[in-house]
């Protein structure tokens, strides 16, 4: 049986990149912080379901919540990093991103004692023209990224890459891609790895999604963010159609999560790679 990725995005409500405009940086530590509940929901929900995940960690949560790190490492999810305070790095000068990674990469390795092997881009940031993050995560001390969607969208997507975990080859390193699940029809990639198409779309996007990664004998990477199951986060104001985006299809999460949970199996995205390692090493 194959084995998938369950991974979540751990920010604030307020982090989420189609709320820039009506929650500043500036006026983040004076907005409600919900993380941890809602963090502690999702993980719960996964203990029902014997699930261990990959969680990508902002430093700004982490600095913010380091017990509920720890406990959730002790557990046995990874930790992995999403950056410290979910700059897209389309607005990242290199020495920024270089900062932004060995900073988030280094206080969550002091938190959990473990390696942080693994990145993820807010907003699935690198796209083309942006490959040199790639090489300087391979430079501070990253096994693989899971920020390049195989997908043609305005704002994100790296059109053209490979739908399943491969390795990535740059002037830096070898670098290992895993990237979220996608829907092939008819020659185009459709993005079915969670986020608001898993809350707004019909469950058999993803199921059809599964499936076709499962023929092909790779695991599928699943995607949510802690606020996707929270109906009670503060409503901010924002367009009709980021209201859609954001807020929409939140109550039915719970069960639509739990439901794939219960149907599908999953590891950590690390506990991959390092299967893989072994078996092209022959032991």
């Amino acid at each position: 049986m194959t084995l998938h990725h369950f991974t979540i995005d751990v920010e604030e409500y307020f982090h989420a990149s189609a709320l820039e405009r009506a929650a500043p940086r500036t006026a983040w530590d004076g907005l409600p912080h919900r993380v941890e509940e809602s963090l502690r929901r999702l993980t719960d929900l996964m203990g029902e379901c014997d699930v261990r995940g990959t969680l990508f960690v902002l430093g700004w949560v982490a600095a913010r919540h380091r017990s509920l790190i720890r406990e959730l490492a002790s557990a046995g999810h990874e930790i992995a990093s999403h950056g410290w305070d979910h700059r897209r790095v389309t607005h990242q000068r290199p020495d920024e991103f270089r900062e932004c990674v060995r900073r988030s990469k280094s206080v969550l390795e002091d938190l959990t004692g473990e390696a942080v092997e693994g990145f993820r881009a807010p907003s699935y940031s690198i796209v083309p023209g942006r490959e040199w993050a790639l090489d300087i995560l391979i430079e501070e001390g990253y096994r693989y990224d899971s920020s390049l969607f195989p997908v043609r969208r305005r704002g994100y997507g790296y059109a053209g890459g490979g739908r399943d975990p491969h390795w990535l080859e740059r002037p830096s390193g070898r670098l290992a891609e895993v990237p979220p699940a996608t829907l092939r029809v008819g020659g185009v990639n459709l993005p079915a790895g969670g986020g608001a198409y898993f809350r707004l779309l019909p469950y058999g996007l993803t199921r059809a999604a599964f499936a076709q990664a499962e023929r092909r004998g790779a695991p599928a990477t699943f995607y949510t963010h802690p606020w996707e199951i929270d109906e009670a986060q503060p409503r901010l104001a924002v367009s009709a159609g980021t209201r859609l985006r954001h807020y929409g299809g939140i109550a039915r999460m719970p069960a639509q999560l739990r439901r794939l949970l219960s149907t599908y199996r999953f590891q950590p995205i690390a506990d991959t790679l390092r299967i893989r390692a072994a078996v092209r090493a022959g032991r």
